[in-house]
């Protein structure tokens, strides 16, 4: 077989590969002779037949045992060693057929969400005996490297949670144990993942909602600490905000008075907070058209309207609604008391980052309304883009698909977001997150891949950075020209240029 690079492809060991010429005409008439050499050798016996011994004659009955004894031996050792190996080739077949399943689920299918959540479920129930402990390092190891899948895997553990009290139980302690270590390995990006994981278990009855609370009130008491960077207030801030767009109604409903005494304190904390870095990290030096905020000021403007509109929120997927009447039967697990891990001489905390503003509802009058730069549903589609191109920025085909394959596309302009969002990323100072070349690529795929749409936005897009060269940071300015030179030798230098 040849793979698409022309390779050829093979899986037989070099010793095999040395008998596959054929043979020479010589080699063969050696072979006939070996064949009639030993074909001679079974007919005729070698070495002639001795005198009667009886001691010899006697005990050949006991060798013949000895020797069918033998080999029977041989062959239960064969039958063995085949039965180890076929066993073992029948558990790594289940085991990539549950890997598959369960990295597979979310995927845009014709079959209903609910569905394919439903079916995956009864073969994990079926398969949770032999595999259990392969089935939680893989729900685990989703929960933090595929993010935006987040509620299909929620409503999945809930699911076996219900059938299952006790493996729910684990999955909640395995959990925990890969929040700490990823916080010791100063992991953050990941470890908020799995915070907001946690968060939505609530949803699914698997967590109890006062446990949850508590946790994020021990979060936010962190901005109470001395003597620490204000890098590590922020993340525990964030962690907990960048969580109620998914479980902020469930908790406030059930906890609406604790909710209150921890929004309280990070409102005193968001008004204490040093922001002499913004200007540093903006990439237009004003704030006309749109103003380029700090990151967690945005975000707890969106959350503070969000609780204005009673925490009503209208694009993440809840597949587990669906489900409701058997999820709400369940039993639910406590979390076990959640201490921060002290500031320690090696900690490393995300840098502070201005949230990147280039489209608002009128750049696209005739298509779906883009939210507003305060909505929660603005910061939800943003949030999930990222991580989709942080999950999959290595193979830029499979990141371009899952990019525009975003569930609920048809309710918003969803090219404009995608084009914003790889620009936030380009633009980020100090650093981008990924390599530039990775972003020119991208953009490359995403424009063979919807080529009658997506290439007209980021033209808009092109034109409107170069409409404000005069007030964008030198560093961006360079990135901009070295992404838009290799996006044109890519595509014949074809462009426009009478309109410029």
């Amino acid at each position: 077989q040849r793979e698409a690079g022309g390779r050829q492809k093979t899986r037989v060991c070099s010793s095999r590969l040395s008998l596959c010429p054929s043979a020479s005409s010589e080699s063969a008439a050696s072979g006939e002779r070996l064949s009639e050499h030993r074909w001679l050798l079974v007919i005729w016996p070698w070495p002639p037949a001795a005198p009667f011994s009886p001691e010899r004659d006697l005990l050949r009955p006991v060798r013949r045992e000895n020797r069918a004894m033998s080999r029977r031996r041989h062959r239960d050792e064969n039958y063995e060693q085949q039965h180890k190996r076929r066993r073992k080739s029948e558990t790594a077949e289940i085991t990539e057929m549950l890997e598959d399943l369960i990295s597979t689920l979310g995927e845009e299918s014709s079959a209903p969400m609910e569905s394919n959540v439903d079916n995956v479920t009864k073969v994990l129930e079926a398969h949770l005996p032999n595999f259990k402990s392969k089935i939680l390092r893989l729900l685990c190891t989703v929960a933090r490297l595929l993010p935006q899948r987040m509620t299909f895997y929620t409503t999945l553990v809930g699911l076996l949670n219900a059938s299952n009290y006790n493996f729910g139980g684990e999955f909640v302690e395995a959990m925990i144990r890969q929040l700490k270590e990823c916080m010791k390995a100063n992991l953050y990006n990941e470890a908020v993942y799995l915070v907001r994981f946690l968060s939505d278990l609530v949803n699914c009855h698997v967590i109890a909602a006062p446990s949850m609370v508590a946790m994020f009130e021990n979060f936010v008491n962190v901005t109470q600490e001395e003597d620490v960077p204000q890098v590590r207030s922020d993340w525990y801030v964030y962690a907990f905000l960048s969580s109620l767009p998914w479980v902020g109604k469930e908790l406030y409903e059930k906890k609406d008075t604790e909710m209150e005494h921890i929004l309280s304190t990070v409102e005193t904390y968001m008004k204490r907070r040093q922001k002499t870095h913004v200007p540093m990290l903006q990439v237009w030096s004003v704030d006309k058209p749109h103003p380029q905020e700090e990151y967690l000021d945005c975000l707890w403007a969106q959350i503070q309207k969000m609780k204005k509109d009673h925490w009503q929120e209208r694009h993440i997927p809840r597949p587990y609604l669906a489900f409701d009447s058997v999820l709400c039967e369940a039993l639910q697990h406590n979390l076990p008391p959640f201490t921060p891990l002290p500031h320690a001489a090696d900690s490393v905390y995300p840098m502070p980052r201005v949230t990147f503003r280039m489209f608002d509802y009128t750049d696209d009058p005739e298509g779906p309304i883009m939210p507003g730069s305060h909505s929660v549903e603005r910061f939800v589609i943003e949030e999930n883009l990222h991580c989709i191109i942080r999950s999959f920025w290595k193979e830029r085909m499979t990141c371009a698909v899952e990019l525009t394959s975003y569930p609920g596309n048809h309710k918003i302009p969803l090219n404009y977001h995608i084009v914003e969002v790889i620009f936030a990323e380009l633009f980020q100072l100090p650093v981008p997150p990924h390599m530039e070349i990775m972003y020119t690529t991208l953009f490359i795929e995403l424009c063979k891949l919807q080529p009658g749409s997506l290439p007209q936005v980021l033209a808009q897009a092109t034109e409107m950075l170069y409409m404000r060269l005069d007030t964008m940071n030198t560093i961006c300015i360079d990135r901009f020209i070295n992404w838009f030179s290799h996006h044109l030798s890519n595509f014949e230098f074809r462009w426009s240029w009478e309109d410029w």
